[in-house]
């Protein structure tokens, strides 16, 4: 579980995030939803201790990570798996040594240990082995999304940090990465947030949804009851989407 608790951050005296409170839990697929410029991002980053915060405290389960030291910090991030935006594979690598890439960083498995290791994550994302030697440049979007999943769970994390997993993708391949992210989820009992502004992916795996408007909590809940809400700012992101005004008609 990730709890935030009253966390403020600002930019050059911009307030950028106000007062955001938000549980986290384990095993759940948690969104983080909003527009562009919403905070969303800032959030996210807050959480992983890329950005200093102002005010306020974020919990990794018993652990303060505001009251964390540097070495410490660097322990807990061994513990945190992220899947970038674009994916973040490295070019010039194979599939199956971008997997490998953090076990070669952070381990001192032994390569037969690395091997079962590589293997294991890539078919749990449904990565057959003739693709194993490919470059990155030679697979499919969706794939490139699946091997940057494969290398983010390589270590075992406890919490896993999704920033716009289905950018760039089509409908049908968004769900695939949606529902394998949920399914990962539950199957190793990781905290995952993942960071997005698809309605589909809300409807799809929105198991806690939280809302950042305008740099606070503007609302949050579930996927049953994001569609039946009176807030007004919510509406106004859900109907950005017809589909889902129709839906929320019926």
């Amino acid at each position: 579980m990730i709890e935030v608790k009253n966390l403020y951050k600002s930019f050059e005296g911009n307030e950028v995030l106000k007062n955001v409170s938000a549980t986290f839990e384990n095993g759940k697929t948690n969104l983080i939803i909003g527009r562009s410029g919403s905070g969303k991002t800032v959030l996210l980053k807050s959480i992983l201790g890329l950005f200093e915060i102002d005010k306020g405290e974020i919990w990794y389960n018993d652990r303060n990570l505001t009251q964390m030291g540097e070495k410490e910090v660097k322990r807990m991030r061994r513990e945190i798996g992220m899947v970038f935006q674009g994916g973040a594979l490295f070019d010039s690598i194979s599939v199956e040594g971008n997997v490998r890439f953090p076990l070669d960083m952070f381990t001192r498995m032994s390569s037969k240990e690395k091997k079962e290791r590589v293997e294991f994550c890539l078919e749990h994302v449904n990565i057959e082995k003739h693709a194993f030697s490919l470059f990155p440049s030679e697979i499919s979007g969706g794939m490139q999304k699946r091997v940057a999943i494969a290398r983010a769970i390589a270590l075992n994390p406890k919490y896993l940090f999704c920033d716009e997993p289905n950018s760039g993708l089509d409908p049908e391949t968004a769900t695939v990465i949606d529902k394998l992210i949920q399914s990962l989820t539950k199957e190793f009992q990781m905290t995952t947030i993942i960071n997005t502004h698809d309605m589909n992916s809300v409807i799809e795996i929105g198991e806690s949804v939280l809302f950042i408007s305008k740099g606070e909590k503007g609302w949050e809940g579930t996927k049953h009851e994001i569609l039946k809400t009176d807030n007004k700012k919510v509406n106004d992101f859900i109907f950005a989407n017809k589909l889902y005004a129709q839906m929320k008609g019926k």
